[in-house]
């Protein structure tokens, strides 16, 4: 959780309705409008938790006369960042014509595939399981939301009667029940029985409120969230999870152990799929991991749906004492813990299992609290390693204020189980995509900010890897960050500034690295200069730049990368970004071309002694990729063009022709054969020079 997101917590939660904004908006944007409000703000539901909904009198495309639909947020969107072709439109009077299909609790499941029948005008948003849920309840305006708050009433031994206390009347309470049919038809009566009802909670699980436009349900939602919050404030018993029983370690040391420890532990669940990291020491974090009742709390499990099936039921809590750090201690300790986690995992599974139950699913914990450390989270991707975090920081809240007021109660086994494994979560997964090609691998590429760079950066990113961009130019970097994020968000490329040829510096890229991902599995060593000098004039200091840069810097990245690889034990690949003249001698660059020769050796070298581990380590030549390099932006164009006896203009097109393809190399071109050496494409080569040169008969590999 970043430091922002933080100070916002501790804000109160005030109403952000603009009635000029409003104004100006149509039936289904003020549903948006405010969808938006309520998804910008975690207290007041997750990541892609709860749904809105509005019941909106629109033209039949059919009759030409009004009907009154449905709005509801679509299967799978977010709150937060949906727009209007994210909610299902559904005809009402279909939707209460369901109800003479209906069969009973055991048959409910049947029941959404009848939803698309439904539809309105067409639309191609999925409805989710929640649509009805929305569409009984007997008002214009509803929100389904997931405030920790809310929830921590929801959560406690004692709900109902806390509900009554708190909210004087005002809210009903309905015990424990799936999401579903039944569920809806729930809601719908007690929401008749008692109209004076501004919502319901739902033991367990969450909060629906309501109201006769969008701005009333809005601000009865705020001011239901914030009725909880100030009564668990002036109510929760101090101190909290039983006390603290660990002091935190100082930031810098639970950074450090936490980039030591990412790339052992990701190896160790990544057999069958690769995994992604994400570290989180917030103050809410740290307070539940230091705490006396870390264990026994963290072995009750989540409550809210929405939380399990992000983070699994329950968490793994790690051995180890931050009063005696011992990090190999803990190392040690992995593998036993882990086998106990699966096999609990798997028994878990077994005793509630059905007839028609999806097999089993990866077994391996999400979440990992460390005492006096933090918390680490491992999924597929990068975004839902921290939206897993982000969920059990809310489920930590929950415990904390439930705990802290009565007794947290954690979701009885089977019906987590019936949730996890619920045939229409399972076949919401089958019809995700396929993963790409390179997803959930992490690739660290130098010189980053460069036009190789950059380009070999978005062809790794678009094939699903996450990307470390490091580059000693600060400002280009930023840049280069700024553009790649509107390639694949946020999540999946990371900077961090570096000179390759000091040890101190590789060190912290490579622990950057870990922790912001969980490791490397793909080293693009790009990073170059260009430099160009007869013999006779070529100084020391020429000759010491280029094997500083193009040869030490090569060797400290790639030892650095090799060693984390070695800890993993999930293989790797190796790309080093050389060129031509490694291959072809040229006058007037000795110093440049002996770096380049040595850089192409180094590969051969680590290709050896990576191969037993998997590590595949190949080279690509290019030859003038001029457009979009920073190299030939400076001096070493200069040097070409004067010694090729041609303008600096010319010095394209020159390259252009002499090669036996006549045609230019670009970065882009370079990135795709980058790409075919990290990707599995390329398994079965390693110790490989690949030129893309456009043809040079002097270069050919021999």
């Amino acid at each position: 959780m970043s430091a922002m997101s933080e100070t916002k917590q501790k804000e109160p939660i005030t109403s952000r309705w603009d009635d000029q904004v409003a104004a100006s908006l149509s039936e289904p944007e003020l549903l948006l409008y405010r969808s938006n409000l309520l998804g910008s703000d975690l207290r007041i539901t997750n990541f892609g938790g709860g749904n809105t909904s509005a019941k909106i009198m629109m033209t039949d495309p059919l009759s030409g006369g009004q009907t009154e639909v449905l709005w509801v947020k679509g299967s799978g969107g977010d709150l937060g960042s949906i727009k209007l072709d994210g909610f299902s439109t559904l005809y009402m009077d279909k939707l209460q014509a369901l109800k003479n299909r209906y069969r009973g609790l055991e048959h409910e499941d049947e029941m959404v595939g009848y939803l698309p029948h439904c539809t309105f005008n067409l639309n191609p948003r999925a409805a989710s399981i929640d649509t009805p849920l929305h569409a009984y309840i007997n008002r214009k305006h509803v929100d389904h939301m997931h405030p920790d708050s809310v929830i921590a009433i929801a959560a406690c031994k004692n709900s109902k009667t806390l509900t009554e206390k708190i909210f004087e009347g005002e809210l009903g309470w309905l015990p424990w029940q799936r999401p579903g049919y039944d569920l809806g038809l729930k809601l719908e009566k007690l929401s008749q029985e008692q109209p004076h009802l501004k919502g319901i909670v739902l033991e367990g699980h969450g909060l629906f409120t309501w109201g006769d436009t969008a701005k009333d349900c809005y601000e009865t939602t705020l001011a239901i969230i914030k009725r909880a919050e100030d009564w668990l404030a002036a109510n929760i018993q101090q101190p909290v999870f039983g006390g603290q029983k660990y002091q935190a370690l100082p930031a810098a040391e639970r950074s450090v152990l936490a980039a030591r420890l990412m790339p052992l532990l990701r190896g160790k669940i990544s057999k069958d799929e690769f995994k992604l990291g994400h570290f989180d020491d917030s103050d809410a974090v740290l307070q539940f991991v230091c705490s006396a009742d870390l264990a026994p709390l963290a072995a009750l499990g989540t409550s809210c749906p929405d939380h399990f099936l992000r983070t699994k039921i329950r968490p793994l809590v790690l051995d180890f004492d931050p009063t005696a750090p011992n990090f190999d201690r803990l190392v040690s300790s992995l593998d036993q813990a882990l086998d106990a986690y699966r096999a609990d995992y798997t028994a878990y599974y077994e005793r509630c299992k059905r007839a028609t139950s999806p097999k089993v699913r990866d077994a391996n914990p999400i979440i990992y609290l460390i005492p006096g450390v933090g918390m680490l989270s491992f999924a597929k991707d990068k975004a839902t390693a921290r939206i897993a975090g982000e969920f059990y920081v809310n489920a930590i809240n929950v415990m904390r204020g439930a705990n802290g007021v009565d007794s947290y109660v954690g979701l009885p086994e089977q019906e987590a189980f019936d949730i996890e494994y619920w045939l229409l979560e399972e076949a919401k997964l089958q019809r995700m995509p396929k993963p790409k090609s390179l997803a959930g691998r992490i690739a660290l590429v130098t010189g980053g900010a460069g036009g190789i760079g950059q380009a070999v950066a978005r062809q790794l990113l678009q094939e699903g890897a996450c990307v470390m961009l490091t580059d000693i130019d600060t400002e280009a970097l930023g840049q280069a960050h700024q553009d790649l994020v509107k390639v694949a968000g946020k999540d999946s490329i990371a900077t961090v500034r570096g000179n390759i040829t000091s040890e101190e510096d590789v060190a912290s890229v490579l622990a950057a690295t870990a922790l912001r991902f969980g490791g490397v599995d793909l080293l693009v060593s790009n990073a170059g200069i260009a430099s160009a000098a007869p013999l006779d004039e070529t100084t020391l200091e020429i000759w010491k730049r280029n094997q500083d840069i193009l040869v030490t810097g090569y060797f400290l990245v790639s030892r650095g990368a090799f060693q984390v690889m070695k800890q993993q034990q999930l293989g790797g690949s190796m790309v080093f970004v050389a060129s031509k003249n490694g291959l072809v001698a040229s006058a007037g660059a000795s110093a440049y071309c002996t770096a380049k020769a040595a850089e192409i050796h180094l590969a051969r070298c680590i290709a050896l002694e990576g191969a037993e581990h998997g590590i595949r380590v190949n080279v690509v030549n290019p030859d003038a990729v001029i457009r979009g390099s920073r190299i030939w932006d400076g001096k070493w164009k200069e040097e070409r063009a004067a010694s090729n006896k041609i303008g600096t203009d010319d010095v394209e097109e020159f390259y252009r022709k002499r090669s036996m393809l006549k045609r230019s190399v670009l970065p882009e071109d370079i990135a795709e054969a980058v790409y075919f050496l990290c990707s599995d494409k390329s398994a079965k080569s390693t110790g490989n020079v690949l030129n893309v040169d456009a043809g040079n008969a002097a270069a050919f590999t021999r």
